[in-house]
Parts: C-alpha cells; sequence; structure tokens
C-alpha cells in the first residue's frame, strides 16, 4: 500500500506537533490561502463522505513553506520567517532569586578555583553509644 498525500500531510503533522493553524501558517508563507475547516477534509478518513484528497500542489506548497517556517526565509525573498509555536513539555522553570551578585566568569576562572580550593576532610558520623533494639517498635503482634 503506497502513501498518499494525505498520510503524508498526517504524518508530518504529528511528527512536527502542528496545529491546523500552524498549517495554515505555514501555507500563507508561500501565498497559498486555505482555510481550516478544508484542512479538515484532508485529515478525515477515506470513508468519511466529506474527504478530499490532497492534491500534489497543495503538498508541494505545504513542503515549500515548512522549509521557511524551519529554517528562515532565502535571501531576496519576501516572505517572513515565523518562529514555531513549540510549547516545552515537562519543563521545570526555576523561579528563584539569585544569591549575591551574579558574575559571568570563564570556564578558566572556574577550573582555577575549583583546583585551588583545598578539600575538606569528610567528618565521620559519631558513633551512638545507645545499645540498638532490634525487632520493630509499636507493630502489630504476629498471628499464628
Amino acid at each position: 500500500m503506497a502513501l498518499t498525500n494525505n498520510d503524508i500531510i498526517k504524518k508530518l503533522r504529528v511528527a512536527l506537533k502542528m496545529r491546523d493553524e500552524d498549517i495554515v501558517q505555514v501555507l500563507k508563507l508561500v501565498n497559498f490561502k486555505i482555510t481550516t475547516s478544508e484542512l479538515g477534509a484532508f485529515f478525515r478518513n477515506e470513508d468519511h463522505p466529506k474527504y478530499m484528497p490532497l492534491q500534489d500542489q497543495i503538498l508541494r506548497n505545504f513542503l515549500d513553506g515548512l522549509i521557511i517556517y524551519k529554517r528562515g526565509p532565502r535571501d531576496g525573498s519576501g516572505a517572513k520567517a515565523i518562529s514555531p509555536n513549540v510549547k516545552p513539555q515537562n519543563q521545570k522553570t526555576d523561579f528563584k532569586k539569585p544569591r549575591g551578585p551574579v558574575q559571568a566568569k570563564t570556564w578558566q576562572e572556574r577550573l582555577e578555583k575549583d583546583v585551588s580550593k583545598p578539600e575538606k576532610p569528610t567528618a565521620q558520623k559519631p558513633v551512638s553509644k545507645r545499645p540498638r533494639i532490634s525487632g520493630k517498635i509499636g507493630g502489630r503482634p504476629k498471628k499464628g
């Protein structure tokens, strides 16, 4: 079974995490106007009554627009580059204030600081003089 143009654009849409609005923006970069409802017809199952096969021209324009969307326009072309609307997933943001003044150091300065710092002797935990109690404390008695 060969891939159709509809299958190709579906797979690209999923792989690039694009929504219908993003695809419309990509096509606008190459001066191709399409609505989100027209796009919906391309993403439907082949059995659906409103399914439309994706024409080669639309796929070609989408791929050309995708290049501009990701890389930016060529020198001398009139198309604008836009930044993709990618939302970081599972990324924690650190809102802590820095302690003290932030100074930019080179990697050599950091290395010198780490090398010149004497190592502290590791302190061992004092040994407790109390005898250890074996067994559970406060648990249920065993049955049987």
